[in-house]
């Protein structure tokens, strides 16, 4: 571990919604001037989310990002002007199995088209539990989905329900046509995501890379849920947020605090700006008195 923490940082990919947000979706003064000091360092930032391009491009404004931008789940990446560079799509038979299968056992369906979520009906409690918090774009209603497969390229279908629910559907469906698409949840237990066959974060960055002439070896990433496992592991140093759950953790080089706790300004300050943790602070907690006599001594 002390080789890895040697390695030379030239681009950091990181999540945003429970890493670089702390759960308020909110980023922090401390982690603010960290990814600041990174991006004043020269080293590229890449922000690697399942959120819309509408949803991240008040972050890549506020921090001057100009380099490409992972987007829903990789599915999407962007340039520095916004604009498509890469897009993966489900295809048209396998997204109308999944709406109906869906539908007809009472889950909520929604599409995501770039920066555009559609779907078939207002449903006020969907639109504030994701979109107000995530700070999605409305979606758009546009009766039954089915009827815009043909005409419109869909990146991935998200399933609402409750989270039991949630988690059977989504071993049915891939008990019913898992070749054809890949089912995954991002640390919403309330959705499930459906995705084309192959492809997440980690083989977005993967393409940018090769485009961006760096080696994986010299990549930091840092993310907290199932959707950035294969960065993690993609990457030189691969670091996984305090909440995440084990098999996240288990998949990454190091783990750091959680994003209430600003994990993400820690991985960045050790790994890209070598900063390590204040020996004093680790030095006052262990100083500290178990008892109110050792206080008193």
């Amino acid at each position: 571990m002390t080789e890895t923490k040697k390695k030379q940082i030239r681009l950091v990919a990181i999540d945003l919604d429970g890493t670089l947000l702390n759960p308020q979706s909110e980023v922090t003064e401390r982690t603010d001037k960290a990814l600041r000091a990174v991006l004043d360092k020269g080293i590229t930032v890449i922000f690697a989310t399942g959120k819309t391009y509408t949803a991240v491009a008040p972050l890549v404004e506020r921090f001057g990002i100009k380099t490409p931008c992972i987007c829903v789940q990789g599915l999407v990446v962007y340039n520095g002007d916004g604009k498509i560079m890469h897009q993966q799509v489900l295809s048209p038979a396998a997204a109308r199995q999944v709406i109906t299968y869906a539908e007809d056992r009472g889950f909520f369906a929604l599409l995501y088209s770039g920066s555009r979520i559609l779907m078939k009906a207002r449903n006020e409690e969907v639109e504030k539990t994701l979109f107000t918090r995530y700070h999605e774009p409305v979606p758009e209603t546009v009766g039954a989905l089915q009827n815009v497969l043909d005409s419109v390229p869909i990146n991935k279908i998200a399933l609402v329900g409750e989270p039991r629910a949630v988690k059977a559907l989504r071993w049915q469906l891939n008990a019913q046509i898992g070749s054809a698409v890949r089912l995954m949840q991002a640390g919403v237990p309330q959705m499930v995501e459906v995705l084309p066959p192959g492809t997440s974060k980690g083989t977005a960055l993967k393409a940018l890379l090769k485009e961006l002439k760096v080696d994986p070896d010299h990549v930091l990433a840092i993310g907290d849920a199932e959707n950035d496992l294969e960065m993690l592991q993609l990457a030189g140093i691969g670091v996984a947020m305090g909440q995440a759950e084990q098999r996240v953790k288990d998949a990454a080089d190091f783990v750091v605090a959680s994003n209430a706790e600003d994990g993400a300004a820690e991985a960045l300050e050790r790994f890209a700006l070598g900063i390590e943790p204040e020996a004093a602070k680790v030095e006052e907690s262990a100083a500290e008195p178990d008892t109110p006599e050792e206080a008193s001594a």
